[in-house]
Formats: C-alpha cells, sequence, structure tokens
C-alpha cells in the first residue's frame, strides 16, 4: 500500500450530484462530509498496517471511510461493498470514477483484522475529533456526560452443560480442520460420534438430573481425553495452540476436577459452589461462557437484566459553545469517547481510564456528569487532583441503621476535629480514640467513644445498637471523607439538582446508537472486534449529528429525527 491522497470527485459524478440535489434539496450525508471535512481519513495514518511491497491494495483511508458509512446505514459487508460500486453520493464522497468496479466484501473483514492487529482502533475517532477541534466545534474544557449500555455478545447463551459439550466439540472439529487425519489415529473412544456429530445445544437435553450428571461427566472425561491425547508427544506441538483446545483446557479447569474414588480410580467430576461443599466456581469476571467468544462474560443488572457479553461506555459533549471567526456558536453533541469492557467490570473501574483517553486526545471536560455508578470518594478527589475535573455526580449516601432512620444520628451528626483528631458527639461528648487502619485495601480511621460516657447518655439508642461498650464510628481519610460529606450535602439542594439535569441527555445517546447503529448486539466475537465496531459507530453518529447540523436543522439534543423515523418504522411494522 502506497499512501495517496484522495482524487477529488469525478466531474461527471459532481455534476449529477449537483443536479438532483438543486435549490433546497439538501444532499446526502456522504456528500455533506466530503465537502466538509474534505479527506478525512488519510492513508498514511494506517499505513503502519499494510506492507510496502505486493500486489496494490485498496486505499485504507477509504476502507476507513467505507466502514463509517457502513454503520450510518447499518450495512453488511456485502451491502456496502455494493453501495459503494452503485451509489453516487458514495463514490462522491471516496473520490471514485463512475466506472469502478469496487472490491470484493472480504476487503472490509481483512482491513478490520489488520486494524486490530496493530492497534489502530481509535484512529478513525481520533482523525474525525482532531478535524473538528481545527474547525472549533470540539475543545477541552466545557461539559461532557458518560453513561454506559450493555451489549449482548455474537454467540448463543449456554448452560453449564452445554458448555462443557460445547467446548469439546468445538475442539474436536478445530482440530479436524486443522489435522483432518489426527482424529481418526489418535482417538478412538466409544460414543463420540453421537454426542458430537451436531451442536449441543440443537437438540433436547435430558430431563432427568441423574441423566444429566452422567452426561456431564462424559464431557468432562471426554474433554480431558481430548486435551491428554493433544499434549501427548505423538501429537503436532501446534495443535495445543488452537483457539478451540485452549478454550477446553479453561474450561475443564473452570468446571470439572479429577478425584480418586473408593477403588482408587480417577474419576471426573463436576465442580460444585463452596456453599454446597464444593471445590468452588470461578468469579464471573473469568468464567468462560462460550468456546466461540472467550472475552464474553454473564453479568446483571438489578432483579431482572442478565446478559451474556459486553459493556459500552460513551462520552460526549454537552452544550459547549464555541467561539468561531468572532461568532459564538452551540455545536451538536458529538462522541468524544467510547470504551469496551466485558460485561463484569463496574462502572467505577472505567471513570479515571475514561479520563486517561480524553487526556490522550486534549479534550478533558470542565465538568462531567456521571450516574451513581461512576464515582467514589477517591474518584472525586482524584479526578480533580490529576485531570482539574469536577465531577457532577449522585455518590452514594450513607446507608447506617442511623442514617436509614430519619429520627437517629448519622455520621454528618458528628462534628470531627481533624487536626486534634477527635469526633465530638450531637450531645457534645468528646471521642476516646482514633486508629488508622485498613479496611478492604482502603485507608480508614476507626473512632471509639467510651463506654462510661455512652451508657449512661439518654439518647444513646439513637448512636448506636452495641448492647456493650461505647460508640464506633468509622470515617475516610481526611481528603476523602470531606469529599463525601460536601458532595451528599451538595446533591440535596435544588441548585445542584437543576444542574444535575443535563445528564439525562446521554440517555437519547445510548437510544440512538442502539437503534442507529444497532449497538445492543455485537457484529462480531471478541473484545477488541466488538470495540472496534463500537469506535466506527460513535464515528457514524458523530457524522449524522453533524449532517444535521450543517444543514440547520440539528437534532434533538436527546433524540434525532433518524431515530424518531426508526421509530415510526418499527410501530408501522408491529402493526
Amino acid at each position: 500500500m502506497q499512501p495517496r491522497s484522495w482524487p477529488e470527485p469525478d466531474p461527471v459524478i459532481a455534476a449529477a450530484i449537483r443536479s438532483m440535489y438543486r435549490g433546497k434539496r439538501q444532499p446526502p450525508l456522504p456528500v455533506r462530509v466530503r465537502d466538509e471535512l474534505g479527506e478525512l481519513f488519510a492513508d498514511a495514518e494506517f499505513a503502519a498496517a499494510f506492507a510496502a511491497e505486493g500486489k496494490p491494495g485498496w486505499s485504507p483511508g477509504r476502507l476507513a471511510l467505507i466502514t463509517v458509512l457502513q454503520r450510518v446505514e447499518n450495512l453488511t459487508d456485502r451491502q456496502a461493498t455494493e453501495t459503494v460500486r452503485a451509489d453516487l453520493s458514495w463514490k462522491y464522497a471516496l473520490g471514485l470514477a463512475l466506472d469502478d468496479p469496487g472490491f470484493d466484501a472480504s476487503v472490509l473483514s481483512e482491513f478490520r483484522t489488520r486494524v486490530i492487529a496493530h492497534g489502530l482502533e481509535e484512529k478513525a475517532l481520533d482523525l474525525l475529533l482532531a478535524k473538528l477541534v481545527e474547525k472549533g466545534l470540539v475543545k477541552a474544557g466545557g461539559k461532557q456526560r458518560t453513561d454506559s449500555t450493555h451489549v449482548i455478545s455474537a454467540v448463543r447463551d449456554l448452560n453449564r452443560l452445554e458448555l462443557a459439550g460445547e467446548c469439546v466439540r468445538a475442539a474436536l472439529e478445530a482440530i479436524s480442520a486443522a489435522d483432518p487425519g489426527w482424529t481418526s489415529r489418535v482417538l478412538e473412544l466409544p460414543g463420540w460420534a453421537e454426542r458430537y456429530r451436531v451442536r449441543i445445544d440443537s437438540w433436547r437435553l435430558p430431563a432427568s438430573e441423574t441423566k444429566r450428571d452422567e452426561l456431564a461427566r462424559a464431557y468432562g472425561a471426554d474433554g480431558y481425553a481430548l486435551v491428554e491425547a493433544v499434549y501427548a508427544p505423538f501429537s503436532p506441538a501446534w495443535l495445543r495452540n488452537l483457539p478451540a483446545v485452549q478454550a477446553l483446557r479453561v474450561m475443564l479447569i473452570q468446571n470439572y476436577v479429577r478425584v480418586t474414588d473408593r477403588k482408587g480410580r480417577e474419576v471426573v467430576q463436576r465442580r460444585r459452589p463452596l456453599k454446597d461443599g464444593g471445590e468452588g466456581l470461578p468469579p464471573g469476571r473469568v468464567r468462560l461462557t462460550s468456546p466461540y467468544d472467550t472475552d464474553a462474560r454473564w453479568a446483571a443488572k438489578g432483579d431482572n437484566m442478565f446478559w451474556n457479553g459486553y459493556k459500552l461506555h460513551i462520552s460526549e459533549t454537552c452544550h459547549t459553545p464555541a467561539d468561531t471567526n468572532g461568532k459564538t456558536i452551540v455545536p451538536p453533541n458529538l462522541i468524544t469517547n467510547v470504551a469496551t469492557t466485558d460485561a463484569t467490570v463496574p462502572d467505577s473501574q472505567m471513570t479515571e481510564k475514561i479520563h486517561q483517553m480524553l487526556a490522550a486526545r486534549r479534550l478533558l471536560p470542565g465538568e462531567h456528569y456521571l450516574d451513581s455508578g461512576y464515582p467514589s470518594a477517591e474518584l472525586l478527589v482524584g479526578a480533580r487532583k490529576t485531570f482539574g475535573i469536577a465531577l457532577i455526580t449522585p455518590v452514594l449516601l450513607d446507608h447506617s441503621s442511623q442514617a436509614r432512620a430519619a429520627a437517629d444520628y448519622d455520621r454528618a451528626a458528628f462534628t470531627i476535629d481533624w487536626d486534634a483528631e477527635q469526633v465530638t458527639c450531637p450531645q457534645g461528648q468528646a471521642s476516646s480514640s482514633w486508629s488508622r487502619c485498613t479496611q478492604r485495601d482502603t485507608e480508614a480511621i476507626v473512632v471509639k467513644f467510651s463506654g462510661e460516657i455512652c451508657r449512661p447518655c439518654p439518647v444513646r439508642s439513637l448512636c448506636t445498637s452495641a448492647k456493650k461498650g461505647g460508640l464506633q464510628l468509622t470515617i475516610r481519610a481526611r481528603p476523602l471523607q470531606q469529599a463525601l460529606d460536601q458532595a451528599r450535602a451538595d446533591q440535596t439542594g435544588k441548585d445542584w439538582q437543576d444542574k444535575y439535569k443535563l445528564r439525562a441527555g446521554v440517555e437519547g445517546t445510548m437510544r440512538q446508537a442502539v437503534a442507529v447503529a444497532g449497538v445492543r448486539r455485537a457484529r462480531y466475537r471478541g473484545l477488541a472486534k466488538v470495540h472496534l465496531e463500537h469506535v466506527f459507530s460513535a464515528v457514524a453518529l458523530n457524522l449524522i449529528r453533524l449532517d444535521a447540523w450543517w444543514n440547520a436543522h440539528p437534532l434533538d439534543r436527546t433524540r434525532s429525527g433518524h431515530l424518531a423515523r426508526l421509530e415510526l418504522a418499527e410501530l408501522a411494522l408491529a402493526a
């Protein structure tokens, strides 16, 4: 691949576009993007992923734009390549000749693979944001908001029994494809053809618990036999590196144990939870859910939402004025960052990582609006100290029994003298001890009141439920506790609540991402590919918003016209 500048739009195509969209008719999005942003994705930015010698390849910058437009229209690879050949607006945006034959659909898949292999997943969003910074539509400071949504993986949901059988079947299938004669030479076990002829989840499992346990043990025994054969000296060493074989090994470790029975024979048993007196199961963050997507994880939110897959975090600007040529304008809300994790990662673990990603783009906000899943006392202090960001977010309230009973004395009723290392209770009595400690890997301070003081106190029941001794109070280190107390006090005020209403708009962005870009269900398997899909979806949503703004029809701050049209179509189909 030799980096070259994109050609100007073909004069014949340009004339046809001008003829079709003369007067008040607005040109389609690809045409407006080319006119406003020019060569958005330069070939040189992707050159590291391609060789400098060999057969000439397609322009990677153009392939990046095609992938973005593919997400705008929610097209498959085949549909996208056909649109490149047939749609004049796409040819205009890409600088293609009228008779350009396009390319095979497999080129898009190869392009995505190369981008991931060379760590260029963020490149498309970086280039778009850099262009928008030049135009004054995005800048550091101001206000941004972030929210997350669940993403369902592109694999079937399997229970533990189905997972065990499918891991064995997938490994057998991969080995047979890689070395067709290996299984017939090495494996001679009865019942294998019957058990693994078709996908495990395509037939009804036994209803009897006894038969299900018997089948589970058979899957485990077959899996151990297969792994031992693969790792035997007579087998090719490269077989053990097959992803399906590695997935089988992980499944066996997580779901089975080998024990010795009363007769001294080694038998395979399923792992049982610790609460049932078993060996214990791995935590959800590492537990394999499918042999075909080893990054997907089961997670739950509340009592009614369970999903197998990933989680997507989207950050966007909100009501950020910009000064362009002496005129103050309000640009559209634009996505500045996307982060993808497996489904088990808590939102609070992503707050600092999101700030680091925004800092790398030099787009840190002055105020960051978040829901209660993202903050902690450490993050409230750290975000301001490290990044200069004020987190506008509700923090979890005091959940002690005293706080839940509004008439009792909660932590806020006690006065802390940090310099004297002493706490005074609502009755004016001073604490007797101040001890620093570590609780759950977090620095804390335990404050105790003398039993001689607390026992005769007439309001003792309002402070503590302890039967003996005095009150014991646990607080955080000084900067953390002060930040937590201030945040809890602020969020009860009307001014703060009115200000926090700005965060609600991000819900519309999530709805738009689901309805327009289809991010609710992953198209690909594996965290890297799913994240690349989300990056291109974010670029596509930005172009949709910019197109509406350029045409003087800015989208609603929480809902888009395109989204509304989709919902009307869904209602029509339902009717």
